[in-house]
């Protein structure tokens, strides 16, 4: 069945064309909640995880103190700033990573000389990868 809606987005309408499923009873909006009949709690399998109160930490590629710098993302490499055998400080731009037509600027973990810079310009990288290598 093909419907057609008016849809209203940030003040603008929009007339939009939706098809149905046959199988579709009514939209989970249009059909009230069951009323609870007494209290209860769900059974083990199905209580909710606790919340940790930290996000789990990105896995590296690299092995913990190698020195290299992992990509926080996959994405295309669009600029390196840092070169090799230059020393740079904690924080200093190593390089930018476009994904989703937008920039993530990558930071030197840590002070020291750039080893080895592992990507060049236009490489497709994936999360975790080492980019660069900081001695």
């Amino acid at each position: 069945m093909i419907k057609k809606l008016r849809v209203t987005v940030d003040g603008k309408s929009f007339d939009v064309t939706v098809e149905v499923p046959e199988d579709y009873s009514a939209s989970p909006a249009s059909q009230a909640p069951p009323a609870p009949s007494a209290p209860t709690t769900p059974p083990p399998s199905q209580a909710p995880a606790p919340v940790s109160a930290a996000p789990p930490a990105p896995a590296a590629a690299a092995a913990p103190g190698s020195g290299d710098v992992p990509s926080p993302l996959a994405g295309r490499v669009i600029a390196i700033i840092a070169q090799a055998g230059q020393q740079v400080k904690e924080n200093d731009h190593l390089l930018t990573i476009e994904a989703m037509k937008m920039n993530t600027f990558v930071f030197a973990p840590k002070a020291g000389k750039v080893a080895e810079i592992k990507v060049a310009v236009g490489d497709a990288v994936t999360d975790g990868q080492a980019l660069v290598r900081i001695e």
